[in-house]
């Protein structure tokens, strides 16, 4: 089954930028500018409204698509994490990618969702991660990682080490972390088409999300919500007629 993935980076770069400079339009995961009312606080948010092809989702119905291997080419590490007021996020110099049949997408930042933004099988986590990649025409791919409770995270140990407590606020990574740190051993995954999870919710982008959780404990994540104040989770969305392949 053919899927195609289309979304204009600079359009989602465009939104991370207002967020991360606190410009208006301003939105929020509650009250009169939560996930509620996106769609309507302007008309560049309307897709969050609208759209039929949203994220996240409740993963359920697979089909059995024989998906390839993604390959995944993590070699270069985080160079700074940052806290957007949303949510905390590493950005990562050049040089990461992953190919998906072929095409190949390069790793741009990883942020995190407390609890976990997509669902599988009704089933919530505490956190989720989105490794967000995108190819030489600003299409992009978002690779999500589920955390179950469990032993302390290493590679989360060591972002959290230096996560800023206040919005805004940036940081130069000391540690070297790698992207592969944050996957699981086993890298079989689903995979649909959806939109960003946060204003403007534009649509056309790769979903991946691995089937496999990966351990994080309790204190990481309460870690996490007490920076962010709040959960930083949309609620899932209609799939409407959308496959979910495995």
């Amino acid at each position: 089954m053919k899927i195609t993935f289309k979304l204009s980076l600079s359009l989602a770069l465009v939104a991370s930028s207002l967020a991360c400079a606190g410009e208006t339009p301003h939105w929020t995961y509650s009250g009169d500018e939560g996930p509620d009312n996106w769609g309507k606080l302007t008309p560049e948010y309307s897709q969050c409204g609208s759209g039929k092809n949203q994220s996240p989702i409740d993963l359920s119905g697979m089909i059995d698509a024989r998906l390839p291997a993604i390959k995944f080419a993590y070699i270069t590490a985080a160079t700074e994490i940052f806290n957007n007021g949303h949510t905390v996020q590493a950005n990562f110099a050049p040089g990461n990618s992953i190919s998906v049949s072929g095409h190949e997408f390069l790793l741009k930042q990883v942020h995190f969702h407390a609890p976990s933004e997509n669902r599988l099988n009704g089933k919530a986590f505490p956190m989720e991660a989105h490794l967000v990649h995108a190819d030489k025409d600003g299409n992009l791919a978002v690779v999500a990682v589920m955390y179950t409770e469990g032993k302390n995270n290493l590679a989360i140990a060591k972002l959290w080490s230096q996560m800023p407590a206040n919005a805004d606020d940036k940081v130069a990574l000391n540690a070297k972390f790698l992207a592969a740190e944050l996957l699981p051993k086993n890298r079989d995954y689903f995979r649909f088409n959806g939109s960003l999870t946060t204003p403007p919710c534009s649509e056309g982008v790769m979903w991946l999300v691995m089937k496999h959780p990966v351990r994080i404990g309790k204190e990481q994540v309460e870690a996490f919500s007490h920076t962010m104040h709040h959960p930083n989770n949309r609620p899932v969305q209609p799939v409407n007629a959308r496959p979910v392949l495995e």
